[in-house]
């Protein structure tokens, strides 16, 4: 008799967005108000942003909202005064909303943020679970350069989110334009 050959699955080099939908199902975690995501970095909806003392009793020094409009959130430069340093992006939690051309911004605002003394900021949209986490995952493969699937996976185990499937798309592009950078770097010092 002979021998069932098991075919191997070929390993997967990219990932989908179904792929990492799976990845975000598996967070058990209730949506809250706010949630601290990494080191001095909050998640968090248009409730929490509104509330100052709160905010101010946490220790966030730098508020960054991704749903900036007018319909969207009443927070801005003359709400937050000079309690807070603010910077709004007018973001849509659409499926045609380039959020990707923000991500350099948003994760050069957090960046600086952090490096303050004390800096601590708060990234939030309407739900804090679409927008604001974008932007957050955005940050932490620009600077802190982690994996796109890494990243989902360490802020699924702090915060309940779920980006849309256009800027899951917009950071699958990302992940790989990093990782493509990276191998090109990689090359070049083998050279």
């Amino acid at each position: 008799m002979a021998a069932l050959k098991t075919k191997k699955e070929p390993r997967k080099e990219y990932l989908s967005v179904k792929d990492l939908e799976k990845i975000l199902d598996s967070c058990t975690l209730r949506l809250t108000q706010i949630n601290e995501v990494w080191p001095n970095i909050f998640i968090g909806n248009v409730a929490i942003a509104q509330n100052r003392s709160t905010l101010q009793k946490l220790g966030v020094t730098h508020v960054l909202n991704a749903a900036h409009s007018k319909r969207g959130s009443i927070g801005d430069h003359r709400f937050y005064g000079n309690s807070f340093v603010y910077y709004g992006i007018p973001a849509e939690d659409s499926t045609h909303f380039d959020l990707d051309v923000y991500f350099k911004p948003a994760a050069d605002f957090i960046h600086k943020a952090l490096k303050q003394p004390d800096g601590k900021i708060l990234v939030h949209c309407i739900m804090g679970m679409s927008r604001s986490s974008t932007l957050v995952l955005a940050y932490l493969m620009l600077y802190c350069h982690i994996p796109l699937h890494r990243a989902l996976q360490k802020v699924i185990q702090k915060r309940a989110i779920y980006p849309n499937r256009n800027f899951l798309a917009l950071l699958l592009d990302l992940d790989l334009q990093l990782k493509r950078k990276q191998k090109t770097w990689k090359t070049c010092l083998i050279l």
